[in-house]
């Protein structure tokens, strides 16, 4: 599966990690352009302020190292022909054609419908279904990512977090009920 994703899926850090621990499992090929990488960087900087801007700039380079051919760049004609409610969202939508992607991971379903998105074979997914419909297909792979990721949270934070708490919390209820 190739997935484009949406910076709302980038931002928070417990959800990127899992979704991208599940691409680094092989379970699906992740996608993004600049402008979406740029969205991510500037929503850190908003939330989190210098220092989480400049976490975000480390993040967006070590993607680069990790998934070289992630980054696409779609066409600004394309972009100018493609029409969804947010016109801020069509350069994912165009990004997604570009790429040639089945999937588009956002948080923000309703800004993607599906008339739109399948006259070009493309469904918008949020993460938590994603990820469940993941965990039902390869439930240790997921299991191990997401435990991973919990472990290195615990240790980030020096405190103990429950698993299903910390899921829940990154908005991902269906996978934390799953794995609970």
């Amino acid at each position: 599966m190739r997935a484009v994703i949406d910076a709302c899926v980038l931002y928070p850090s417990v959800m990127r990690q899992i979704v991208l621990g599940v691409a680094q499992a092989g379970l699906m090929t992740p996608i993004w352009s600049d402008r979406l990488l740029g969205e991510w960087v500037r929503t850190a900087a908003r939330h989190g302020g210098p220092a989480d801007e400049a976490l975000a700039q480390g993040d967006v380079a070590a993607l680069g190292l990790a998934f070289p051919a992630a980054r696409i760049m779609p066409d600004p004609a394309l972009q100018a022909r493609l029409w969804l409610p947010d016109s801020g969202d069509v350069h994912v939508l165009a990004t997604a054609i570009t790429a040639r992607a089945d999937k588009i991971v956002t948080l923000n379903l309703r800004d993607f419908p599906r008339a739109e998105l399948s006259a070009h074979g493309i469904a918008a997914i949020h993460p938590d279904a994603l990820l469940y419909a993941l965990w039902i297909e390869q439930p240790r792979i997921l299991g191990d990512v997401v435990a991973g990721v919990h472990a290195r949270a615990e240790h980030l934070s020096g405190a103990v977090l429950p698993q299903r708490a910390l899921l829940k919390r990154a908005r991902l209820p269906r996978l934390a009920k799953a794995l609970g």
